[in-house]
């Protein structure tokens, strides 16, 4: 049964420098609005009425939308006895009265793009809000009676030191929020920075450092590191994301939003115009045999912190795992990329550094 939603929503005030997801900054109200209405369309069209367990709206930027737009798509689905509704804000679209709304209208979960706390750091890579907006916004939450707050930090970012991305950290523990995500800097064709490449970027060990050091502050400060790119404080893990992880199924409903009917995974229509057109097809369909799941269950699993369960991979594909892939746990449990779990193997810290190159080895086996 599928108990998870994505909503895409493809707008934005001004496209960030390092952002290669489909979002629009020259959409009027009136297509926006049209976009909305499409949107409701296809879920009609597609849900089939089970009790959600999470629904998660991204972008873009959800918090451009009317209070009366998210109420109206909330409003579409049938939930859960204790739901997680998460939607991603950014901190120059919303105050007070907004976030109340939001927290008035069900949502119970608040993912915040901070980025960065330095202010010389957020112009460089085109963000519009100030450090002190992004403190005023998450204080302005807190108000409004959110308790489960997920701030987004990158790190790599130009000009950005360890120093500097320690401070931020420091700032977001202090601010006592529940959940923190942290995801290395990455220069994708889409992006302005792909055609303008960015002066004083870190270096690779540098980036390795700031990895290494969030782990070790977080950690020390109450946050478990449940997942590669992502910390919590216990009882405060993404629910919506470990259902990725743990490679349930979820709908995906907006233009260019993916989801997982099993066996098939599907994408929306790219382009608004041509997602409202045909939002009743996909526009990418992959029927996921057997291989293909047993890497993706592989893929999924190392990426968070626990690992992988030997016996569940045994009993669902029917192999062997550790006589499969005799070889390369040997080579990773020796250089310390792979630890043995009572239940499998999972990635060092050190794993998860490189754990492109790991699990590409497996993948390739």
């Amino acid at each position: 049964m599928t108990t998870s939603a994505y909503i895409h929503i493809p707008f934005c005030k001004s496209k960030c420098k390092y952002c290669s997801f489909i979002s629009y900054t020259d959409k009027t109200v009136e297509q926006q609005s049209e976009y909305i209405n499409t949107l409701l369309k296809e879920i009609d069209f597609f849900y089939k009425k089970e009790p959600l367990k999470t629904l998660y709206i991204g972008g873009g930027t959800p918090s451009l939308l009317d209070i009366s737009d998210l109420k109206k798509i909330i409003g579409k689905f049938k939930f859960d006895s204790n739901p997680e509704i998460t939607i991603e804000i950014n901190p120059e679209t919303v105050d007070k009265k907004y976030l109340s709304g939001l927290y008035m209208n069900g949502f119970n979960r608040l993912s915040v793009g901070i980025q960065s706390f330095d202010n010389k750091i957020l112009q460089s890579i085109g963000r519009i809000h100030t450090a002190q907006r992004a403190l005023q916004t998450v204080k302005n939450a807190k108000e409004a009676g959110f308790k489960n707050i997920s701030l987004d930090f990158i790190y790599g970012l130009p000009a950005q030191t360890l120093d500097m991305f320690i401070k931020d950290l420091e700032l977001a523990v202090k601010m006592e929020i529940s959940h923190i995500s942290l995801y290395g800097l990455k220069i994708e064709e889409g992006c302005s920075f792909f055609n303008f490449a960015p002066k004083h970027l870190p270096d690779d060990d540098t980036q390795a450092d700031m990895y290494l050091a969030a782990i070790d502050i977080l950690e020390h400060n109450g946050f478990s590191h449940y997942e590669i790119s992502n910390f919590a404080r216990c009882g405060f893990e993404s629910k919506h994301n470990l259902n990725y992880w743990n490679d349930r199924e979820y709908y995906g409903f907006g233009a260019a939003a993916h989801g997982y009917i099993s066996p098939v995974r599907y994408s929306n229509h790219r382009s608004i115009e041509e997602y409202q057109k045909k939002y009743k097809e996909k526009d990418v369909l992959e029927k996921i045999d057997e291989t293909k799941h047993l890497e993706e269950t592989i893929f999924l699993g190392f990426r968070k912190a626990e690992g992988i369960d030997v016996q569940n991979i045994n009993k669902i594909f029917n192999i062997d795992f550790e006589y499969s892939y005799r070889k390369i746990l040997k080579k990773y449990l020796e250089s310390g990329h792979l630890i043995k779990t009572e239940s499998g193997y999972k990635l060092s810290n050190e794993g998860f550094l490189i754990s492109n190159f790991i699990l590409a080895d497996f993948i390739d086996c």
